[in-house]
């Protein structure tokens, strides 16, 4: 794969498919329709990519698989546009209430489910007009189609994470002493646009000390020789996100720099391991946390050691659920994509990272990218993108 021959969007065909998926899973708990609000998940069911604001915009899907779109008046033509199901748009102006509409639109019977997603003054406008019990949450619901990509998804995010990864290793290249956070940052983000990205979704740059903080420090370090380097970022690909993080030294690594860089990759690759179809997410958490122990880290959430959770799903969201954490008991399956990211901290000196995704198949794990080779080389086999 190549940065210049981009794999294909998601298409109208998927996206009734999902619907369809949804009807029934409405039909199974006995709802009548879904609302979806100006969320990932408009995305996924509708094509519609929309900024969320105080003035509602969103989709009501009914059991039956009709579509009908809710939007101010001023916005019809925009939102007309942008749908990828068709449906019939319903507008409401701005002395009017949006939640009213809703309610007339949904009928005098039928119990909806809401996008767990949506601001909380649209649930408490949605309580104003419907009873309680006619209004339920739909995050599970839409969590269950979510969480297992198809070959469409795995693909887009594929390709992604290949910019991202090049991108990482120009970043690494271009590296000089004085640079700032911020210049690599807007580097960082000029070559995911070159390579076919839209720009940094989030872009963390890490210099010493800094990278003892797991999202960086609020300061705009410049870089000094023998600094510990810490770089998380990604971008997106038709809405389907990336997210690699790199951790290396600019100049010659300590002795305990290279001691917690090996612990850290052996627990990247315990967690993979641990990775295999039904087994709990949770397990996955719990193979990093027993390898860092083993030398010496933690135990649990302790420092020196690993302070969060091991992975997060990923997909249109940067995390979605399940997560690789302790207490999540979501089955590993087929389709599912994860972080794999069991940093090591060493509070007030430096920590190290190393992230990179897998997705699941019915026999195991399946790395998106592949992991750091070495601390010395941590690009080492890495082909170019041109």
């Amino acid at each position: 794969m190549t940065a210049r021959n981009p794999p294909p969007a998601i298409g109208k065909d998927e996206r009734r498919a999902r619907i369809a998926r949804l009807c029934a899973e409405m039909e199974t708990e006995n709802i009548g329709a879904v609302l979806i609000g100006p969320t990932s998940s408009l995305r996924y069911f509708t094509g519609v990519a929309w900024h969320p604001s105080e003035r509602f915009t969103g989709a009501l899907i009914r059991q039956d698989g009709t579509v009908e779109y809710i939007t101010p008046g001023f916005e019809r033509d925009k939102v007309g546009q942008v749908i990828g199901v068709e449906g019939d748009i319903h507008t409401w102006e701005e002395e009017e209430s949006p939640y009213r509409l809703i309610a007339d639109r949904l009928g005098n019977k039928a119990r909806m489910a809401v996008d767990d997603q949506i601001a909380l003054f649209t649930w408490f406008g949605l309580k104003g007009v419907l009873d309680d019990a006619r209004l339920t949450g739909a995050g599970k619901v839409i969590n269950r189609l979510r969480r297992a990509k198809s070959n469409t998804e795995l693909a887009l995010m594929q390709y992604a994470k290949d910019i991202t990864l090049e991108v990482q290793r120009r970043a690494w290249k271009s590296l000089t002493k004085g640079v700032r956070a911020s210049e690599v940052e807007a580097f960082i983000d000029r070559e995911h646009r070159a390579l076919g990205g839209n720009g940094n979704t989030f872009c963390i740059v890490s210099f010493g000390e800094d990278t003892a903080l797991p999202h960086g420090g609020e300061g705009d370090r410049a870089l000094e020789e023998d600094d510990a380097v810490l770089i998380d970022t990604g971008t997106q690909i038709d809405g389907y996100n990336s997210d690699i993080t790199r951790s290396y030294v600019f100049g010659e690594p300590s002795k305990e720099i290279r001691m917690v860089w090996d612990a850290e990759k052996r627990a990247q690759a315990a967690a993979f391991a641990a990775a295999q179809p039904g087994a709990p997410c949770e397990s996955v958490d719990a193979a990093a946390r027993a390898s860092m122990r083993g030398e010496g880290f933690g135990p649990d959430y302790r420092l020196p050691g690993l302070p969060h959770r091991t992975g997060h799903g990923i997909g249109l969201d940067v995390h979605e659920a399940p997560n690789l954490v302790r207490g999540d008991a979501t089955p590993l399956a087929s389709g599912m994509c994860f972080s794999n990211e069991p940093m090591i901290v060493v509070p007030g000196r430096f920590g190290v990272r190393l992230e990179d995704h897998f997705y699941m198949d019915e026999t195991g794990p399946r790395w998106f990218t592949e992991p750091s080779a070495s601390l010395d080389e941590p690009f080492k086999g890495v082909a170019p993108l041109p």
